[in-house]
C-alpha cells in the first residue's frame, strides 16, 4: 500500500510536469503522456505494475520527444 501511494506520488508529480510543459508548448503527445502519468495509479492495483507501467510512461517521455 505505501510503495503504491509513493509511486503515485512520485509519477503523478512527473506527468503534472509534463503536462504543464506540453501545455505551454503545444506538445499534444507530451500532454496525454503528462496526462496518463497522472491517471494510471488510480487503475492498477498491484504496486509492482505500478511501478513499471509508471517507468515506462516516463521513459516514453524522453523516448517520444520531438
Amino acid at each position: 500500500m505505501t510503495a503504491q501511494l509513493v509511486a503515485g506520488l512520485i509519477f503523478g508529480g512527473i506527468g503534472l510536469v509534463a503536462f504543464m510543459y506540453g501545455k505551454k508548448e503545444a506538445q499534444l503527445k507530451t500532454m496525454m503522456l503528462g496526462v496518463g502519468l497522472m491517471v494510471y495509479p488510480y487503475f492498477v492495483a498491484n504496486p509492482l505494475f505500478v511501478w513499471v507501467i509508471g517507468v515506462l510512461l516516463t521513459a516514453s517521455l524522453w523516448i517520444l520527444r520531438d
